[in-house]
């Protein structure tokens, strides 16, 4: 059964198709069959004026009918979206959106905050690890960082704020935030000892890419702050060509390590696993389980 979902981030606009099929255990297996991601920068607008340009609108319409046809070629019969929150901010969002429904047909749904949490919360990476440890998922996009705690078998909070890497670049982010993400972590965490990360969104995992460690193995908050200080000591032009980056991605990834460092300092956290989810993951495991639930007699 092949599945697909797209999410429309502040930074990048992604189209995941996967294949889902049972294990002999009786589990799923999703095996991913297609990633296409396309930095559409909405936040870039978003954050600055409180609406998306003309041309991104373009583009963003363009992008929907290029997936569009992707889905068509694979023949695709199950799909999930999701925009988050730049679009969510955008003055013009609701009308760009109904255009994009007019010429494609395809309805994109902008989640809140918390529904972004719940859907990388379905990947349910934490149910596999340690029951003693408390896990906390940090995901970090453009225009807001999610959240989510889980100890042994309980989802304790879900909690979504408003501070994302573009909203970083564009100066939209106060000290009060930062306050409020603070206040909120140590509240919420201070009875749950030592803590273990999880972090999801592509800036972590070129960070964890460039690290050459193998996979399952965690980057250390040390780790962490080392990179933060190395790429900031470089321009973004620099960055592209010394570590092979994007200029997408090499003007967002020192914003994104300051997240993950502070996140992590004011938990005292000490390591984070990295195990290559993200939204567009959680989207198609949410998308299997509705689909599962209607063909229950």
């Amino acid at each position: 059964m092949k599945l697909a979902a797209i999410d429309i981030g502040s930074n990048a606009a992604r189209l995941l198709i996967t294949e889902a099929s049972p294990k002999a255990n009786g589990e799923m297996d999703f095996t991913k069959v297609n990633l296409v991601r396309v930095p559409l920068r909405l936040g870039m607008d978003v954050f600055a004026t409180g609406a998306i340009s003309e041309k991104r609108a373009e583009s963003f319409v363009n992008t929907i009918k290029a997936y569009k046809l992707l889905l068509d070629v694979y023949e695709v019969k199950y799909l999930k979206t999701a925009a988050t929150s730049a679009m969510r901010d955008a003055a013009n969002g609701t009308q760009i959106l109904e255009r994009v429904k007019q010429e494609t047909g395809m309805e994109i749904k902008v989640i809140t905050g918390q529904e972004e949490a719940n859907y990388i919360y379905e990947n349910h990476i934490a149910e596999n690890l340690d029951k003693t440890r408390g896990y906390l998922y940090i995901d970090v996009g453009g225009g807001s960082t999610e959240m989510t705690f889980f100890k042994g078998n309980s989802l304790v909070f879900k909690e979504s704020f408003n501070i994302g890497t573009i909203r970083l670049l564009q100066g939209k982010v106060e000290e009060k935030h930062w306050q409020q993400m603070k206040d909120f972590l140590r509240q919420n965490l201070k009875n749950y000892g030592q803590l273990v990360a999880i972090g999801s969104g592509g800036n972590i995992n070129k960070v964890f890419s460039l690290s050459k460690k193998k996979e399952g193995k965690p980057l250390t908050l040390d780790q962490l702050k080392d990179y933060y200080k190395e790429f900031s000591s470089f321009s973004v032009e620099e960055r592209i060509h010394l570590y092979n980056l994007r200029e997408d991605r090499a003007d967002v990834i020192v914003p994104a390590l300051q997240i993950y460092v502070n996140v992590m300092r004011w938990t005292d956290i000490q390591e984070i696993y990295v195990p290559k989810i993200g939204l567009a993951d959680g989207l198609v495991r949410a998308l299997y389980k509705e689909i599962s639930a209607l063909a229950q007699p």
